[in-house]
């Protein structure tokens, strides 16, 4: 994998409930921003989804990607672009750690966009993307009832 950006959050929940969030596709356009439309497309023996399909709007750059995850036990997914009209790679992961009384979740990602663009760009809008992605996931989480 190319080089990577990556950040931390630590979640006031169980590693089981912040994986049920990551996991529930559907609800992402609740709390993603970028995320307008979600369809799992293909489900593992698990009933995980191993293929979602992902309408973006992230400003000036809007796309409709598909993504193949991969799960590895209850505290690991990462995924792996499959089409995309606007972009050329994403690889992507969430790390599931417990601490504490909470997570600690580590989002890495490297996005390679087919419109020529410097790197240091490219890991400044990696690095917005995480942010956000980890903000959302946390108030996401930390809003569901217990």
């Amino acid at each position: 994998m190319a080089e990577h950006t990556s950040s931390s959050i630590t979640i006031e929940a169980s590693p089981a409930e912040v994986m049920a969030v990551i996991a529930d596709f559907a609800r992402y356009p609740d709390w993603t921003g970028e995320v307008k439309q979600a369809e799992v497309l293909a489900t593992d023996a698990a009933g995980r989804a191993e293929q979602v399909r992902l309408v973006m709007d992230a400003g000036a750059i809007k796309d409709d990607q598909v993504l193949g995850y991969t799960w590895t036990g209850d505290n690991e997914v990462s995924w792996t672009l499959v089409k995309s009209q606007m972009l050329r790679a994403l690889d992507g992961s969430y790390l599931l750690a417990p601490a504490g009384k909470g997570t600690e979740v580590t989002y890495k990602l490297t996005v390679d966009v087919k419109i020529p663009m410097l790197g240091m760009i490219k890991r400044k809008a990696e690095k917005v993307i995480i942010d956000r992605a980890l903000a959302g996931l946390k108030k996401r989480v930390e809003s569901e009832p217990k």
